[in-house]
């Protein structure tokens, strides 16, 4: 049940109702069908399955089959999709080429509510990088973007990672930091970032801003947070024991961190 329910609401952001997702599910479970058949299959009354095979004929999501009695067989799923998709790429092109008013900046600080709408946010700052980007989060936030992340490496722009496992991914500069749990924070060509709490048993609740005074304070604390790191790694030559004893003199470290922190380059 739960399947069919999760199959309903997808085929749904293809632009079918509910009833007529139902309709073209069953249509591609059992093949040809009349009208009768499918209100009788589904418990739909027979006008608006007729209804809703009609609009499925419209939509490009089924064919009538004109026999002794008028039939529907189902236009295949892969197919339905595909010409959805293209359909809407032509529809937003065309609306991009005949938009009147100009894209305002993006001032001010805009809040992103809900994981779905934070995940697309994060894919779409990432795909936009044009010569670097910075992200800090758990191993498991990262891992969710791992295809846009090889994406951008592969058009050879700098990706730097701060995390709190160590993994790899080739070409990317990799930090391993303390616990990050559902904290998130992207700074994309020094324009744009966002950060805030997103994940399971989190607020779900992001920033997002191109204000240039929280560019700069986001860039500030993410430099000073990879100085912090580089500066706790062991030396060469240490012994583990002495690299136990800097992991507990953490807050000696930090109450140096100062002094320290002019030794290291600037976030660029």
């Amino acid at each position: 049940m739960m399947e069919i329910q999760l199959f309903t609401e997808k085929l749904v952001q293809f632009g079918l109702t509910r009833q007529e997702a139902t309709v073209y599910i069953q249509l591609l479970s059992d093949g040809r069908k009349t009208g009768y058949e499918i209100a009788k299959a589904t418990g739909i009354s027979r006008s608006n399955a007729y209804g809703a095979l009609a609009a499925l004929v419209e939509k490009g999501a089924a064919y009538v089959v004109e026999e002794s009695s008028k039939k529907y067989i189902p236009v295949a799923l892969e197919e339905f999709c595909d010409n959805c998709i293209k359909k809407r790429q032509s529809d937003k092109q065309w609306m991009l080429d005949n938009l009147q008013v100009k894209k305002p900046d993006e001032e001010g600080y805009i809040t992103i509510e809900g994981a779905t709408h934070i995940a697309d946010k994060i894919r779409t700052l990432i795909g936009q990088t044009e010569e670097r980007v910075y992200i800090s989060g758990s191993m498991e936030h990262i891992l969710a973007y791992e295809k846009e992340i090889r994406d951008t490496l592969e058009l050879r722009k700098k990706v730097v990672l701060i995390t709190d496992q160590s993994f790899s991914e080739p070409g990317a500069k990799i930090y391993v930091s303390e616990s990050k749990q559902n904290q998130i924070g992207v700074i994309v060509d020094s324009r744009y970032v966002l950060t805030g709490e997103y994940g399971d048993g989190s607020l779900n609740t992001c920033l997002y801003s191109g204000q240039k005074n929280f560019v700069s304070l986001f860039k500030t604390a993410l430099a000073n947070e990879i100085k912090l790191i580089n500066y706790m790694k062991p030396k060469k030559g240490e012994s583990s024991k002495n690299e136990k004893r800097n992991v507990r003199n953490e807050s000696t470290v930090r109450g140096n961190y100062k002094r320290v922190s002019n030794t290291f380059p600037p976030l660029r």
